[in-house]
């Protein structure tokens, strides 16, 4: 088996794997939320007419004040729905997880032994061990 074939395996192992499944299950549960996709189409746009309202030569200071309060509302009941925070919840452990699994392939490549090396659980300010901020 080559390099290639084996990643793909470990493919298949984070698909498998219940961080990844919670993670599908609670987007899945976000795309069927009426309530919530009714939210985020109002927040994109509010977003959107506020950037029109700022390119604006002649800018409306009360319309970007009122699409300013419309926009942090629609985004605070956005993050308080419970699908929302079972999937904000699911898709952070799912990172983390990814993120290790990166640290330490990203180690193995500079040459640490791949039985010991430990991923970090936070940011050590070296760049040089890392799989990517996120």
């Amino acid at each position: 088996m080559d390099i290639i074939e084996m990643t793909r395996e470990l493919g298949k192992a984070l698909q498998n794997d219940d961080r990844f499944i919670a993670y599908t299950l609670a987007k899945q549960a976000n795309e069927n939320d009426a309530e919530l996709n009714k939210l985020i189409e109002e927040f994109e746009q509010m977003r959107s007419d506020l950037n029109t309202e700022l390119c604006k030569e002649d800018k409306d200071t009360d319309r970007i004040k009122e699409l300013d309060e419309g926009i942090k509302s629609r985004y605070k009941k956005i993050m308080e729905n419970k699908n929302m925070i079972v999937f904000t919840g699911a898709q952070n452990a799912l990172e983390s997880l990814v993120n290790n699994m990166n640290q330490i392939i990203t180690m193995c490549a500079n040459g640490e032994d791949p039985e010991t090396c430990q991923p970090s659980t936070g940011c050590t300010g070296s760049c040089s061990t890392c799989g990517g901020c996120g």
